[in-house]
């Protein structure tokens, strides 16, 4: 019974949060909810515009996913909710499908749609234990990818900072349809005096008092000055009163003919939803003394998922901002989204208005200050001083995105990542050791030129898995080892990071066995994995290779060589 409890309490972390909670936290909690709401309604409603959506999706989109979360998400802080960096992500799936007309009631389902098919594959990830999936996204390309991202909200948003709006797709038409507006004089000066005092309070008090909600206190003013100035009368566009009261459950309905681009849409969401989670969970997990269970927390983001697609959301993330802003105003538990949550239920039941004076030049101050803190460029810096090919990976997966668009500049963004693997593996690092005087073991001579070979005997090294992208570099490598003056007798291969041989490598090294024996010279292996050797037994090897050619160590296979090969051979210093 015991193990039954335990088990449930891992797959519905609420459960054990429930038994473990401390009354102490009770008003630290409700507190950070509030404070979080604050946050939570005006960057919902903008992100869901960033979506292509009804701001008001927003929020039904923040309710579903923390209420959701805080039952099945093992993080005790993490907040969950609408995300700058998934909200092209959502408008490139979707508004294909929509259609010219741009209906809103079609796109709300596609969302719904999009949000449940993310849900399944997280799910399924989690049941899977496939967290591992993450790590497709290399660091270079996650930094790329993030930058063209940003790049591509920022003049996404410029339009409507500046009081018009545009009909075009993709960086370049936005672009260009930007400046055509500029010029032709459909700048509402209001709308961008707005936008822009909203953005440097945004980002100006976000630097030099990072305690206080930023937002809320754009929010407030420019719904004041709104009210002031009435500057709805002056061309500026403003949220308006929002729908009263909650949607019902809704099984979205969408034809099977949108379910390709809907599926292939939701595969890219999920990995860079996956990303941000472990990344995030990681960070916030080692300031509280967390573990970090990967695959629970893509449980959860996959139920917040799932819950927001049947109440007219669209996919979610989780929120390092919104998880900080959190944990500074010392929310304990997932009660403090519990909180959040129940707030704007309250303001969508009995303060619907609220809002109505909002000016959207304001919403995209949020996202443009949001597209802001994902550009890194820092890191970009640090890449061309330390790695340029590191560096070159990322500035590709920049043009990506911001040449092709979002969902094929996450495909070539992982795309990247793997071929980066492919390439370390295809062309790894290789080495000739010898001994060095002064030095235990056998070194590297390149970066020890001052190393003594020893007469007759060559000590190489391969630093990767032996495998079919490269078993032709290390055959070409002993090849011309092999005809190097003087000639060797032995070629010793330090075998210690070669962590695998697959049997395109096994027939490689059978052929080129026979090879060196015609030519009187011999291979010969020297701490070589237990794993390894197994499957060198496997494949049969020990045919042409001699079994004795396998030492427990280098200085087994130098004195064995030493022993045969006479007393000048062990002249070393």
């Amino acid at each position: 019974m015991g193990d039954a409890v335990t088990a449930i309490g891992r797959r519905v972390p609420v459960i054990a949060a429930a038994r473990h909670y401390e009354r102490a936290w009770l008003p630290k909690d409700i507190v950070a909810g509030l404070v979080l709401t604050a946050l939570l309604v005006p960057q919902g409603m903008a992100y869901a515009e960033l979506a292509g959506l009804p701001a008001i999706t927003g929020l039904y989109t923040s309710i579903m996913c923390l209420l959701a979360y805080a039952v099945f998400g093992p993080s005790r802080i993490l907040v969950l909710g609408p995300d700058s960096s998934l909200g092209p992500m959502i408008a490139a799936t979707i508004l294909p499908l929509v259609g010219a007309d741009g209906d809103p009631a079609k796109a709300i389902a596609l969302a719904s749609m999009l949000a449940i098919l993310v849900a399944v594959f997280m799910i399924g990830a989690g049941v899977a234990k496939l967290g591992f999936v993450a790590d497709l996204f290399s660091k270079p390309t996650q930094i790329g990818y993030m930058n063209g991202l940003a790049l591509t909200i920022l003049v996404g948003q410029l339009p409507k900072l500046f009081g018009f709006s545009i009909d075009a797709d993709g960086f370049i038409e936005e672009l260009r349809g930007f400046v055509k507006g500029v010029g032709d004089g459909k700048t509402v000066g209001a709308a961008l005096a707005v936008g822009l005092g909203g953005l440097i309070v945004i980002v100006g008090l976000g630097r030099v008092l990072p305690k206080v909600p930023a937002v809320l206190v754009a929010v407030v003013t420019a719904i004041a000055i709104t009210v002031a100035f009435d500057l709805g009368a002056h061309g500026v566009s403003l949220v308006g009163t929002l729908p009263q009261g909650f949607p019902p459950l809704t099984l979205p309905g969408v034809p099977l003919r949108d379910m390709g681009l809907l599926v292939a849409g939701a595969l890219g969401i999920t990995l860079v939803s996956l990303t941000d989670t472990i990344s995030t969970s990681s960070a916030f997990a080692a300031r509280t003394g967390q573990e970090v269970d990967a695959n629970q927390e893509m449980i959860g983001i996959g139920t917040a998922n799932l819950a927001a697609g049947f109440f007219q959301g669209f996919p979610v993330s989780t929120s390092g901002s919104r998880t900080a802003v959190a944990e500074q105003a010392g929310a304990k538990s997932q009660l403090t989204g519990i909180v959040g949550a129940l707030a704007i239920i309250a303001m969508l039941l009995f303060v619907p208005g609220l809002m109505r004076n909002l000016p959207q030049p304001v919403l995209a101050s949020v996202v443009i200050a949001a597209s802001l803190s994902l550009a890194d460029i820092p890191a970009t810096r640090r890449l061309w001083n330390q790695r340029r090919m590191e560096f070159g990976v990322s500035m590709t997966a920049f043009a990506g995105v911001a040449l092709l668009g979002v969902l094929p500049g996450i495909g070539i963004a992982v795309a990247i990542s793997i071929l980066n693997v492919f390439r370390r593996m295809w062309r790894p690092y290789r080495a000739e050791l010898a001994p060095v005087e002064g030095i235990d073991g056998y070194h590297d001579l390149e970066a020890h030129p001052e190393g003594a070979r020893i007469p007759g005997l060559v000590i190489f090294r391969f630093d990767a898995p032996l495998v079919f992208a490269n078993s032709r570099t290390f055959r070409d490598e002993i090849r011309a080892l092999a005809a190097s003056e003087p000639r060797p007798v032995w070629i010793l291969i330090a075998a210690e990071p070669i962590t695998d041989v697959d049997t395109t490598a096994a027939d490689m090294l059978e052929d080129l066995d026979e090879e060196l024996n015609a030519a009187g010279v011999s291979l010969v292996f020297a701490e070589m994995k237990s794993p390894v050797q197994r499957k060198i037994e496997r494949y049969e090897l020990t045919r042409t290779i001699d079994p004795a050619h396998f030492f427990h160590t280098l200085d087994d296979a130098v004195e064995a060589f030493a022993a045969q090969h006479g007393p000048a051979a062990t002249e070393a210093p």
